[in-house]
C-alpha cells in the first residue's frame, strides 16, 4: 500500500517527531559514548554491530522502543484508513467496519442506477458511548454496497481514567451496545425507517487476532419487526490490540448474567405495576376508561417503561433556550407510523436515535425529545398523554412554574398555552377563565423519574388541577420501582442516549440555492403564461427582514420587526404602484414541491402570474439551520406593479 507523497512526508515527520519526543538519539549516542569509554575490550576495528545492539538491550533502549511501537503501529493504521478524527493514543478504539450488505429483498427488482441518475439511498447511523457517526448515503440495492469504517472510543464517562488503558476486564463490564440505524431516502428526499438494531460489540475481546467478522440480521420495525430487512457483514478491531483475550466462555456468561438481571428488574416492575393498576382501578371505575399509560412499544415492539424514553438531554451550544428548543422538535415533521392494510393507527414509540436521524415521528415522539431538552434547561416538565378536543389520543408537554403556573408545550407547533384551571364549585356569575388550550382530556403525566396518574373526579383539561404533590387528585407510582427499570443503565433493553449532533447545512449557501431554483420555475411559470418576468433585486433584499421577523416570532412568541419591514416597502414601492406579498414556511427545501404547494393558493398564484403595467417580481428565500439538519425555510413572493384605473 502506498502513500501519496505530501502523507509519507507527513507520516515520516510524525515518526521523527515521536523519536526525537523519546530522546532515542540522545540515549543511543550516551550507550555508544559509554561502551567505547569503558574499553570493554573492543578495538576501533573490533566493535560491531551486534556487540552495539546487547548494550542497547542491557540499558533497556530497545524494550522502550519496542514497547512505544505501538504508537506507530496505531498511527499507521490511523493514517491508511481514511478517518478524520482526532486520535488519543492513550485511548482505546474500537475499529468497526461495514464490509456490505445482503438480502436487502425489498431492493430485489431495483434497477441499476445510470452515471448521475438520481436514486433512492440507504445510510447507516451509529451512536456509541456519546459518539456519532454516519455512512455515506449509496444508493439502494438487494446487495447495497454499505464500505464504511468508524472509529469508536471505548474511553467515555470515566472509563480509563488518565493515560491508563481499558483493559479487557473494565471492557467486558460496558455493555452499552453499538446502536445502528438504517434509513432509507427516497428521490423526493421522504426519509423511512428501515431498521434499528443493537450489536453487542464484546466479541472481539476473545477474538485471537484481536479482529472478528460476522453478519448480523437486520430486522424491520413497528409491524414487521419480525420481517428480516437484510444483513450486514461487519468487522471488529480493538486498536491497540490487547495483550491478553478473555475466554469466550466468560463473555458469554457476562451477557447471560446481565439479561437474567434485567429480566428480574422487568419481571419485579411489572408485578408491582400490576397491584398499582389495580388500586387505581378501585378508586373510581371510570378509571377504566383514562387514558393511562405504563407502557409503550418502541420501534423493535418491544414493551418499555414510558419513563424510560424521557432523559434530561442537553444540547451543549446547539439551542439556546427553551424556546428555541421547541422550535427545533416542531420542525420534525409528524408522521404516523405506517400500517400495512386499515384499522387505528398503529402506535410506535420511536427510540431518540431513530426519531432524530428518519426526521420525522408521531406525536409521542416529539413530546418525549421536547421534554428532555426541556429538563435539560432545567425546567419541571412532564410528558401529558390525553386527547385533543378534535378527539383522538394526543400527548404534549407540561412545565410547572415555582409559582404554581402551568404551561402546556404544543410539540408539534411549539405554540404555548397558560392553563388556569375552572373552579366547578364556584358561584354561577363568578368570573371563569376561558379554556386556551386544543386538549380535552387527559389521563397521566410522566417524565424521567416519575409518573402520575389523573384520579380528580373529571379528567377534562379545564377542570383539572396540576398539584401533582396532591395524592387525592394524582396517584403517582413508586420512584424507586421506576429508578429500577428506568434509569440510565438499569436495564440492557434501555437504548443509550445519544447527543444531538450540529447541522452540516451551511443556510447562506442553502439560502442563495433555493432562491435561485425558485426564480427558475416561477420564469418558467410565466413564460408558459407568455409573460415576461423582470426581477426587482432591492425589492427582493428587502423581503429578508418580513422572513427574519416571521423566525423570530415563531421561536420566541414576540412579533418585532415588522415596522421597519413596512416602512422600508413604501419607501421602495412608487406612488401609484401596488405591492402584494405571500410568504410561506416549509420544513424542507425542494425547490419543485414548495413551488406547487405555493400555487395552491390563489393568492401566491396571482403574484407568480401577475399581469400589468411595469410588473416587477421578488423573491426572498432563507434558511434557518437547526441540530440534526433540521431546518426552517421561509419563502416570501412580491410584487408590485402601476395601477391603472
Amino acid at each position: 500500500m502506498s502513500l501519496p507523497p505530501e502523507k509519507a512526508s507527513e507520516l515520516k515527520k510524525t515518526i521523527h517527531d515521536h523519536l526525537i519526543k523519546m530522546d532515542v538519539h540522545g540515549k543511543i549516542r550516551e550507550v555508544l559514548s559509554e561502551t567505547l569509554k569503558d574499553g570493554l575490550g573492543y578495538g576501533p576495528h573490533t566493535f560491531s554491530e551486534g556487540d552495539f545492539l546487547q548494550a542497547l538491550q542491557r540499558r533497556g533502549i530497545i524494550d522502550d522502543v519496542m514497547r512505544d511501537l505501538q504508537f506507530i503501529n496505531l498511527f499507521l493504521f490511523f493514517f491508511f484508513t481514511p478517518l478524520s478524527v482526532d486520535i488519543d493514543v492513550a485511548r482505546r478504539y474500537l475499529h468497526l467496519q461495514v464490509l456490505g450488505g445482503k438480502a436487502f429483498l425489498d431492493h430485489l427488482q431495483e434497477p441499476e442506477p445510470l452515471p448521475g441518475q438520481v436514486c433512492s439511498t440507504f445510510r447507516l447511523y451509529l451512536h456509541f458511548r456519546n459518539q456519532r457517526f454516519q455512512s455515506k448515503p449509496v444508493p439502494c440495492a438487494c446487495e447495497p454496497d454499505l464500505q464504511e469504517g468508524f472509529l469508536l472510543e471505548v474511553h467515555r464517562d470515566g472509563i480509563g481514567e488518565g493515560s491508563r488503558m481499558a483493559d479487557c476486564t473494565t471492557m467486558l463490564s460496558i455493555c452499552d451496545p453499538v446502536h445502528l440505524v438504517l434509513i432509507k431516502m427516497d428521490t423526493s428526499n421522504e426519509t423511512t425507517l428501515v431498521s434499528s438494531y443493537f450489536l453487542d460489540w464484546r466479541s472481539v475481546l476473545s477474538a485471537p487476532s484481536g479482529r472478528t467478522c460476522f453478519s448480523v440480521e437486520l430486522l424491520g420495525v413497528g409491524s414487521e419487526s419480525k420481517v428480516p430487512a437484510g444483513v450486514l457483514t461487519i468487522s471488529l478491531e480493538l486498536y491497540p490490540p490487547l495483550v491478553e483475550t478473555l475466554n469466550v466462555d466468560i463473555i458469554t456468561t457476562q451477557q447471560s448474567l446481565e439479561r437474567q438481571r434485567s429480566a428480574e428488574k422487568e419481571r419485579l416492575f411489572l408485578v408491582y405495576a400490576k397491584q398499582w393498576w389495580r388500586e387505581f382501578l378501585e378508586i373510581r371505575p371510570s378509571h377504566q376508561s383514562k387514558l393511562v399509560k405504563i407502557f409503550a412499544q418502541d420501534e423493535n415492539g418491544v414493551n418499555r417503561p414510558v419513563c424510560s424514553y424521557v432523559r434530561v438531554l442537553r444540547a451543549g451550544r446547539l439551542l439556546e433556550s427553551p424556546r428555541q428548543a421547541a422550535r427545533f422538535v416542531s420542525l420534525l415533521a409528524d408522521e404516523k407510523a405506517p400500517l400495512v392494510g386499515g384499522g387505528a393507527k398503529q402506535e410506535q414509540w420511536c427510540s431518540l436515535l431513530a426519531f432524530v436521524c428518519r426526521g420525522k415521528g408521531d406525536c409521542e415522539d416529539h413530546a418525549t425529545l421536547l421534554c428532555s431538552l426541556l429538563l435539560g434547561f432545567g425546567l419541571d416538565a412532564y410528558v401529558c398523554v390525553g386527547t385533543r378536543a378534535k378527539g383522538g389520543p394526543h400527548t404534549w408537554v407540561l412545565t410547572r412554574g415555582t409559582d404554581g403556573s402551568i404551561t402546556f408545550w404544543e410539540s408539534l407547533t411549539a405554540h404555548r398555552y397558560l392553563h388556569q384551571a375552572i373552579d366547578p364549585d364556584a358561584p354561577p356569575l363568578a368570573p371563569q377563565p376561558k379554556p386556551s388550550s386544543p386538549y380535552r382530556t387527559v389521563g397521566c403525566v410522566f417524565n424521567h423519574q416519575s409518573f402520575l396518574a389523573n384520579c380528580q373526579p373529571t379528567d377534562a383539561v379545564p377542570l383539572c388541577v396540576f398539584d401533582l404533590q396532591n395524592p387525592s387528585r394524582w396517584k403517582a407510582m413508586s420512584e424507586e420501582a421506576l429508578r429500577s427499570v428506568c434509569a440510565p443503565g438499569s436495564t440492557t433493553s434501555l437504548p443509550p442516549i445519544p447527543p444531538l449532533c450540529a447541522s452540516s447545512l451551511e443556510p447562506a449557501a442553502a439560502s442563495n440555492q433555493l432562491e435561485l431554483e425558485m426564480r427558475f420555475l416561477v420564469a418558467e411559470h410565466r413564460k408558459d403564461l407568455e409573460v415576461a418576468t423582470v426581477w426587482d433585486d432591492h425589492l427582493s433584499y428587502l423581503l429578508s427582514s418580513a422572513l427574519a421577523a416571521y423566525e423570530t416570532e415563531r421561536c420566541t412568541g414576540v412579533s418585532c420587526g415588522n415596522e421597519e419591514f413596512q416602512d422600508a416597502v413604501r419607501r421602495a414601492v412608487p406612488d401609484g404602484h401596488t405591492f402584494k406579498g405571500f410568504p410561506i414556511h416549509f420544513l424542507h427545501r425542494n425547490a419543485r414541491r414548495a413551488f406547487a404547494t405555493c400555487l395552491r393558493s390563489q393568492f401566491c398564484e396571482e403574484i407568480v402570474s401577475c399581469r400589468g403595467d411595469h410588473v416587477r417580481l421578488a423573491v426572498r428565500v432563507r434558511v434557518y439551520a437547526y441540530p440534526e439538519n433540521a431546518c426552517a425555510v421561509w419563502i416570501m413572493f412580491a410584487c408590485k406593479y402601476r395601477s391603472v384605473l
